[in-house]
């Protein structure tokens, strides 16, 4: 691989579709023929559960097992990579997590145990997808720590962009102090109902406020059932429901993500070149 970019999709707030996001996004890219791990940074394990691992409960190996040979510097038995009927492959995660994130207060260099975990990884992959908990704690700032950049799942309403202060406030801290290359390639509106006035109302302040300095995605996934249903069925919605709009939704997005970092490269191409 030319060189891996690792993307954290996160967001404190809970049910604005972080692990919707991550398993689409992920499956779009393979669509578009790259090569993608998702990593299951929440110890509910809903991006593990929404990829068909029925019982994460019962995974020998998984995220916490990779960390914890991490902080105990000892090399890791078993595989812990589980491939994808669609192509993607998953780092599962699983409740033993939420004792690996207690752990961490105890442990030297604890923000970057996630970073390390997963560097020998990178050679493999364009992209790695991080689904983040719904929190700001010990995890997440591992999440942005190894990240490259952020991508924020919001939904329109009230509460979900009055949260948005705190996390930009957090990932400007994390880039300030910790990981001076994190950028934020955008916010991402989810469950739009166009159809009622205070949707298009927050939406239209979102692009015209935040929107002046952080990219807010020209993609908008609407609210569907079908998207929901997906997780039961163990599969993407390019699976469930190729022809609906959600799919086209994040179809779109993958075009819009894979231009960022296409025209990042173009850049750094040409600054070699001066």
């Amino acid at each position: 691989m030319e060189k891996c970019k690792v993307i954290a999709i996160t967001n404190q707030k809970g049910g604005v579709g972080k692990t919707t996001t991550t398993v689409n996004l992920g499956v779009g890219l393979v669509t578009a023929g790259k090569k993608v791990l998702l990593v299951d940074a929440d110890p509910q394990g809903s991006l593990t559960v929404s990829l068909g691992v029925k019982n994460p409960d019962a995974l020998d190996v998984s995220l916490s097992s990779l960390m914890q040979s991490v902080m105990e510097d000892e090399r890791l038995s078993g595989n812990a990579i589980i491939k994808h009927k669609e192509g993607v492959d998953l780092l599962p995660s699983n409740i033993e997590l939420s004792g690996i994130e207690t752990g961490l207060f105890n442990v030297m260099s604890r923000e970057y145990v996630l970073k390390n975990a997963i560097e020998g990884m990178k050679q493999n992959y364009d992209y790695i997808l991080i689904d983040c908990m719904p929190s700001l704690g010990m995890m997440t700032i591992n999440a942005l720590v190894a990240a490259d950049s952020v991508i924020i799942p919001s939904q329109p309403n009230f509460l979900s962009t009055k949260g948005l202060n705190l996390l930009l406030r957090s990932i400007s801290k994390i880039k300030r102090q910790i990981n001076p290359r994190l950028k934020i390639d955008g916010i991402l509106l989810t469950m739009v109902d166009n159809r009622t006035n205070n949707a298009k109302t927050i939406i239209s302040s979102l692009r015209s406020t935040v929107g002046e300095n952080i990219r807010v995605f020209r993609s908008e996934i609407p609210f569907s059932v079908r998207a929901a249903e997906c997780s039961l069925y163990g599969e993407s919605i390019f699976s469930h429901d190729r022809s609906g709009r959600v799919a086209a939704a994040y179809a779109a997005l993958t075009k819009e993500v894979t231009l960022i970092e296409e025209r990042a490269k173009n850049r750094s191409g040409s600054d070699r070149v001066r």
